[in-house]
């Protein structure tokens, strides 16, 4: 009978060629995505979509400059958006709409890839992302208590640099974000496996069996919820492609749980740093449980009508 040190160091040579190959997989997307979007943020393509988004953010009852951080968040990530969001005037109201927006469509090519790889749809997930983040915004600007304010900034300057220093800032950002991801994705995958073959998963998952329960998902998809939740999609990519690969579960599942976490992962770190610049944090995890509701069950739906469907 293995001991538990031959059984963790088995565990460890099984998963680490799996957990390899993911990793460079993220560093390809993340070099592609961050190099393309550097340079069409160099060209003023990303200024120039902001711009033409002005007239919609209006009826979210944020100022034009709103949609620079909005479309930065969208193609990058959260904190490029946070770094626009600081640079304007904003109201805690303003900036708990615009964290909300920006919390369910930001990262948009990593995460669709991420997803998309898992097995759902990449277009339904741009779409859904998408939708919720304009519908959320708007429904916010709603029912929010009090008034849309238009403050009075200065318009957003772009940081101008020549072209191969900035280029030598890309990269030098990229490597710097690049080395501790793959650590973390490594060692998540890792500890990921010793968590299934020590059995803990199973109790993981009973404990939140009311929790996805609620919220429309199969009680198996239990370890990969609270890893979205606390590390989110980029960084937890390497668990749930690793738990569809291995056949732990099913195509069926983790396509119910992509339409909750496309809208609400990372619920820990992004959270609190618009927290930090003044978002309300009841608003912007409530809200996006919700639309995770509706995208769950609307999906489920989808699903028994097909099965129904498919006996006729």
């Amino acid at each position: 009978m293995e001991s538990t040190r031959q059984k963790i160091s088995h565990s460890i040579r099984a998963v680490s060629p799996g957990a390899l190959k993911t990793s460079w997989w993220l560093v390809r997307i993340m070099f592609i995505v961050t190099f393309i979007i550097t340079i069409l943020n160099y060209l003023g393509v990303i200024s120039w979509i902001s711009m033409h988004l002005t007239p919609l953010f209006s009826r979210f009852g944020l100022p034009g400059e709103a949609a620079l951080a909005y479309v930065s968040g969208y193609f990058v990530n959260c904190y490029s958006a946070i770094a626009v969001m600081t640079t304007l005037n904003l109201d805690a109201r303003s900036i708990t709409i615009l964290a909300v927006m920006v919390l369910c469509s930001h990262n948009i090519p990593l995460e669709t890839a991420v997803q998309k790889k898992t097995g759902t749809s990449a277009m339904r997930m741009i779409l859904a992302r998408t939708f919720s983040s304009l519908f959320l915004g708007w429904l916010l600007h709603q029912i929010m208590p009090g008034e849309a304010t238009v403050p009075v900034a200065g318009p957003f300057e772009e940081l101008k640099m020549d072209f191969w220093p900035m280029l030598g800032s890309w990269a030098w950002n990229t490597i710097k974000i690049a080395i501790p991801m793959v650590l973390l994705v490594f060692s998540l995958t890792i500890i990921q496996r010793l968590l299934s073959d020590f059995g803990v998963i199973r109790y993981i998952a009973r404990f939140l069996r009311p929790v996805m329960l609620f919220f429309g998902l199969p009680a198996k998809t239990a370890f990969l919820w609270i890893v979205a939740n606390t590390l989110g999609l980029a960084y937890g990519a390497a668990v749930m492609i690793d738990e569809v690969e291995a056949g732990k579960i099913s195509a069926e599942d983790v396509d119910l749980l992509n339409h909750h976490i496309s809208v609400s992962h990372s619920n820990v770190e992004d959270l609190l740093l618009f927290t930090a610049i003044g978002g309300i944090l009841p608003w912007m995890l409530l809200s996006r449980w919700a639309m995770s509701l509706v995208l769950v069950w609307e999906r489920r739906l989808e699903q028994f009508i097909g099965r129904k469907m498919g006996r006729i």
